[in-house]
């Protein structure tokens, strides 16, 4: 198994609060890319390698950063064995790729054809979070089916929903459908997915798929990466043969319990077939620390530096 770290973004959020900031306690953090911010003994990035080679889930990690901040990165990840940096060529945040293109981009940079593990490089898990779990789960999901994908979620807010992408699950913990920063009223769900997501081989080919169907779509519909999680998911439906046996209807419900019809069509057995996509399953956990503005960092840092008691164990 693979790991593929996103860290092409450029903080404009946090590099904006930072310039805004009159107290000077910040000034050192104007230009260092998110991942690289200190948290606690080390930097957020350096969490995540730590815990990825201390539970044995991966054999290497490919960070995906931008051309402004890769020497950067190049100076962190001389210090580890299992690290490789890969740049997306941009210098601005006007001329990224967005997420799931940087995913695709390392995916043949590197002919990577194992399962995936992919982490946002601004992303931090409560203590609860084991990759070792998460390993053996998705081990277990594979024996019964090599398509299945794996996904977190942890319980938000009512007045968090529209933050998140919010994920509606079966009795099983399958997902039926991802909602993107839905109104309270939409859903029933308070499940928030944050970027960690095991997506196995199989699924791979369908990133061409998505960012084909999108190449035309605003950078806001690639750049996100629950919008290919959200994808993916099979869509359920209701099939109706008709007297030739050779067509179908097909309706697509927003949910299970929905009446709301999305969409009816009718196509040969083949584009059915084709229109398949693959099962995503969902690992619980109980919170995250996500990086996005300066106040967001100052929680995180303070967190690991007086409340974390284990750093050696820390998500392993």
């Amino acid at each position: 198994m693979k790991a593929v770290i996103l860290a092409a973004g450029y903080g404009t959020r946090l590099q904006r609060d930072v310039a805004a900031d009159s107290s000077g306690r910040f000034v050192h953090l104007s230009g260092v890319a998110k991942p690289l911010l200190q948290v606690g003994p080390c930097p957020l990035i350096s969490h995540w390698v730590q815990a990825l080679t201390a539970s044995d889930c991966v054999d290497c990690i490919y960070v995906v950063t931008n051309a402004l901040y890769k020497p950067a990165f190049e100076e962190w990840a001389a210090h580890f064995t299992n690290v490789r940096i890969l740049s997306d060529q941009t210098r601005t945040n006007d001329e990224r790729l967005g997420a799931v293109a940087c995913l695709q981009l390392a995916v043949k940079h590197f002919s990577i054809e194992d399962h995936v593990v992919v982490v946002g490089g601004d992303t931090l898990f409560k203590e609860d979070f084991s990759l070792s779990q998460v390993r053996e789960k998705f081990s277990d999901m594979q024996e019964r089916c090599e398509d299945s994908c794996l996904v977190l979620s942890y319980q938000c807010r009512d007045e968090e929903t529209q933050k998140y992408g919010i994920l509606e699950v079966d009795e099983d913990l399958r997902a039926f459908c991802m909602k993107e920063k839905p109104l309270p009223s939409e859903t029933k769900s308070r499940r928030a997915c944050p970027c960690f997501y095991v997506f196995s081989k199989k699924s791979l080919p369908l990133l061409d798929v998505f960012l084909d169907e999108k190449k035309n779509a605003p950078i806001e519909e690639k750049d996100a990466p629950g919008n290919f999680v959200s994808w993916i998911i099979p869509r359920r439906v209701l099939l109706q043969e008709n007297h030739s046996n050779r067509v179908i209807k097909q309706t697509t419900a927003q949910s299970p319990s929905s009446t709301e019809v999305k969409c009816v069509v009718f196509m040969s057995f083949s584009t059915l077939a084709s229109s398949c996509r693959k099962p995503v399953y969902v690992h619980p956990i109980s919170g995250r620390f996500d990086v996005g503005n300066l106040s967001s960092y100052v929680q995180c840092d303070l967190y690991f530096k007086e409340k974390l008691r284990d750093t050696k164990s820390y998500m392993v």
